[in-house]
């Protein structure tokens, strides 16, 4: 069975094409926000997920529409991706050390979208990309694919790698958590 979803998204203020493949293959992105194009490499290559992503979007105005609407297209492929969730190990965590900041996540394919984020950024701007969005591109990623999210920052100074530290912490817990096992549903109830 393919685990892979494309999805075109095209608003007033964003055209976005996305490919995900959840057994691996190409990593190419292209949003025009360098610092998250960084992020979005970062979580294809830590995860093990093929991903591309073109996205062209309002940035004469600021990076908000652009990362918000990649974490909505990014969370419709995933849940597109993942079918009925048989099969997998639906949960999944991960701590990553990046340098002096720390970051956590915790990730259940429930069927039950939720962010719990906690995390502060010393440095308002990270290139052209506004630290607040970290939370804005989660929660948009959580609504949209139905997993619960756990996320914390309980330390760090730099916010390069504070926000990268959460990236990677992410794209582990949802590499384990997409983990193919031998069993259907994992869940009491036979179905998410």
């Amino acid at each position: 069975m393919s685990r892979t979803a494309t999805i075109h998204r095209k608003t007033k203020e964003t055209d976005i094409t996305l490919a995900l493949d959840l057994d691996g293959g190409e990593t190419r992105i292209s949003t025009g926000v360098g610092f998250f194009d960084h992020m979005l490499t970062a979580f294809s290559v830590h995860s093990g997920f093929g991903l591309t992503v073109d996205a062209q979007g309002d940035l004469e105005v600021d990076c908000h529409h652009t990362v918000e609407d990649v974490g909505i297209v990014l969370g419709q492929a995933f849940g597109e991706a993942l079918g009925d969730k048989g099969g997998i190990a639906r949960y999944g965590h991960a701590y990553i050390p990046m340098d002096e900041a720390l970051g956590f996540c915790a990730a259940d394919i429930s069927g039950r979208p939720f962010l719990v984020f906690q995390a502060q950024f010393p440095q308002a701007v990270i290139g052209t990309f506004d630290a607040c969005m970290t939370e804005e591109f989660f929660r948009a990623f959580a609504m949209n694919s139905g997993v619960t999210l756990h996320l914390s920052a309980p330390y760090g100074s730099n916010s390069h790698h504070i926000a990268e530290a959460l990236f990677k912490a992410w794209a582990h817990a949802l590499g384990d958590a997409c983990k193919k096992t031998e069993g259907g549903v994992l869940s009491s109830k036979g179905v998410l």
